[in-house]
Formats: C-alpha cells, sequence, structure tokens
C-alpha cells in the first residue's frame, strides 16, 4: 500500500467517522393509561361502581445536534377532556455546562420543580396555574455547584387561535386565563400576555439527607378582548423540600393576584382559568399553602420494585372575605413496575372542581355549605 493511498485512506475514515458523530440522535417514547374513579358526589356513578375508562396517549420526541436539542410531547385525551394537545415543545441551545436556552412552548419557572407534589392529582398551585405550567417564550437556565437560576420571557400562554379577538383555547394541558360561558354570555375573557419570570434554588446536603430551599417571582399583562384594556398579573412562592434516606417533604406557600379590565358588570374579583376543554372561575387574588410528605419502601416482589406512599394537603385562602376557601387532601400511594406505573389516591375535597360537584363557583366564590367529598381514583400507564 503506497503512502498516497495511505492518506486517503485515513482522511476518509477520519471524515466518516467526523460525519456520524454529527448525525442527531432521535428518541420516541411516549405512555398509555387508563382511569378509574368513584366519586362520592355522582349518584349515578356510585351505584354502578364507579367508572374505568381511556385515560390519555401521549407521545414524547427528544432530539439532540451537537449544543442544539429538541424536547416535545404531544397528548391525547378524549374529547370530554379537550382531545389533542401539546403539552409542551421547545427548541434547545446548550451555551455549557451550567448554562441552557430553551425556546417555545416550555416549563414556566415557578416554584418547586418540576412538581410541587407525589401524586396523580396535583397539588392546589396545580389549579391556579401555578404548578407544572408552559408558556411560549423563551427561558435562560442556570444549575451549578449547589445553586438554580432561571429566568423567562413568555410571549402569551398556548395559542393556537391567532384572530385579533379570538378566546384562549381551553383545549389545553396547563391552567391559563381564559374565557367562561355565563348564563349564555361570554365573559372574563382575558389572555396572559408579556409574562416575566424568575426563580432561584439552593441545594445542600448529601445523599441521606439533602435540603432544597427557592423563591419565585412572575409578572406579566392581562389583556381583556371585551375592554381590549390591559391589566396585569403577578405572583411569588417560596418552597421547600428535605429529602432524609426514604422519607420526602415538601411545602410551599404562594400569593397569585390577577388585576383584570373586565367590564363593570363582571367586576374584578374573580377570573376564569381554563384546560382540559373546561373552564372555570378562581378568585382574583389568594394564598395558597401545601404541604406533603411520602416515603418510599423499595422491594422485590417479580415486577414491583418499589411502592411510594404520600400524604397532600392544600388550601386557598381567598383574600375577599365573602369566599369560601377551598380545600383539598390526597392520600395514596404510587406503584412502580417495570415501565408500569399506578397511582392509587384517595382524594377529597371542598370546594375544589376535580373533588367536588362545585365546579365552576368552588375555586371563586365558593359555596358556604360545602361539605368534604371524596374521589376514590386509580390511574395505570404502561410508559414506553
Amino acid at each position: 500500500m503506497n503512502l498516497k493511498f495511505k492518506f486517503v485512506l485515513v482522511f476518509a475514515l477520519i471524515s466518516i467517522t467526523m460525519f456520524a458523530q454529527e448525525k442527531p440522535t432521535v428518541n420516541i417514547g411516549g405512555a398509555l393509561r387508563f382511569n378509574y374513579n368513584h366519586s362520592s358526589w355522582k349518584e349515578g356513578q356510585k351505584k354502578r361502581g364507579g367508572d374505568f375508562g381511556f385515560d390519555v396517549f401521549r407521545l414524547n420526541a427528544k432530539a439532540a445536534y451537537k449544543k442544539l436539542s429538541l424536547d416535545a410531547e404531544y397528548r391525547l385525551y378524549a374529547s370530554g377532556f379537550g382531545g389533542g394537545m401539546l403539552k409542551h415543545g421547545w427548541v434547545g441551545y446548550q451555551l455549557d455546562e451550567s448554562n441552557n436556552l430553551q425556546l417555545g412552548l416550555t416549563q414556566v419557572p415557578f416554584g418547586m420543580l418540576p412538581y410541587n407534589s407525589n401524586s396523580f392529582f396535583f397539588s392546589m398551585n396545580y389549579y391556579v396555574g401555578l404548578e407544572d405550567d408552559y408558556d411560549m417564550g423563551i427561558k435562560y437556565s442556570h444549575r451549578k455547584n449547589n445553586w438554580e437560576f432561571d429566568l423567562a420571557f413568555f410571549k402569551n400562554a398556548e395559542e393556537m387561535r391567532f384572530g385579533s379577538n379570538t378566546d384562549t383555547d381551553p383545549s389545553r394541558y396547563a391552567y391559563d386565563a381564559g374565557s367562561i360561558t355565563i348564563d349564555g354570555v361570554n365573559s372574563y375573557r382575558n389572555k396572559e400576555v408579556n409574562q416575566v419570570n424568575g426563580r432561584i434554588g439552593y441545594n445542600w446536603g448529601g445523599q441521606s439527607v439533602s435540603h432544597h430551599l427557592g423563591a419565585s417571582a412572575q409578572y406579566g399583562g392581562l389583556y381583556n378582548l371585551d375592554t381590549e384594556e390591559m391589566g396585569n398579573h403577578s405572583a411569588f412562592e417560596g418552597h421547600y423540600k428535605l429529602t432524609l434516606n426514604k422519607f420526602g417533604l415538601k411545602a410551599g406557600i404562594a400569593y397569585y393576584n390577577y388585576n383584570s379590565e373586565n367590564p363593570l358588570e363582571q367586576g374584578d374579583d374573580l377570573v376564569a382559568l381554563t384546560a382540559y376543554g373546561a373552564p372555570y372561575l378562581i378568585a382574583a387574588e389568594a394564598c395558597t399553602y401545601t404541604i406533603g410528605a411520602s416515603y418510599t419502601i423499595p422491594v422485590d416482589w417479580q415486577h414491583i420494585s418499589s411502592f411510594i406512599v404520600y400524604n397532600e394537603f392544600g388550601m386557598l385562602d381567598k383574600s375577599e372575605a365573602s369566599f369560601e376557601d377551598a380545600m383539598m387532601n390526597v392520600t395514596g400511594v404510587m406503584v412502580s413496575a417495570g415501565p408500569i406505573y399506578t397511582y392509587i389516591d384517595y382524594a377529597m375535597g371542598k370546594n375544589q372542581p376535580w373533588l367536588s360537584p362545585e365546579w365552576t363557583n368552588g375555586l371563586g366564590a365558593g359555596n358556604p355549605d360545602a361539605e368534604w367529598e371524596a374521589r376514590f381514583n386509580i390511574n395505570i400507564g404502561y410508559y414506553f
């Protein structure tokens, strides 16, 4: 083999290797989930012994190319729960080992991440748009040593309708300001715009005992489609997380305020939020208090690898004195069996839309005669 041929062969091998390394990587996953529930306030369902049916089918796509990345999740619910919706979808750029940018429908950096809860039902924060929320914008994240910093700007919430005066589409995963029909009239027609978020967190401890302390703030515009005037909304939060061997504790306090420019006859003490195809009203100003404890029990029972038992309590403390506060408590266990995860929950609620008959006004004015109701729920999912 002559020298020239050797040089060409080596050059070709190097080129092939470099080209192979530059190919993007793509991973596709998803889940199929079914749900059983038995609710104390649904007489027909109680007579049937509860209902068991389809919950969601979802597809996840993750891709990477050099410093670029993509993460997207599309969910298909039953039509009664909003049908198809993009949960999140963003393109990322890794500036270096500690700093990252995300552009698109990305998680709002507010509160304890990724969740303020352990159960299938999340915490009270989720139902007022302060947990696992996703909006359209750009986010900068910093993770180094013990510190976490996030700064983001969101042009608006998920936008599927681009008309001049179109309402927020209710077929969405996360709760955002929207519209609601009351007595045949489309009311409280607000949209979240131009929102700024900041979050800071600090971690310390070791493998046996670790702590996390954090705080968040957000501020943005609230545009009313009827008055065509701009109000504003804001929220502040502090949280703490403890991990002590197999024991976990999460606690948080949050405050939010919607200063809307609604028509005079609608007032400004209520705002409509929407998700899963069905809006409801919430108090325009309130505090949330959440606390949850969990304990992991590792086992080796054929396919079952662990049980996580938990209890979580949440309260919506409304600022308007004439409004009735809302509460929820979830006791349950999450069972891990290979790719199958099962949540078994006994969830109780008072003036909580998903856990009582008070749908439209539960988180709004509330019902002074409301009683604690219960929902026994089993969610079974195969994740791939």
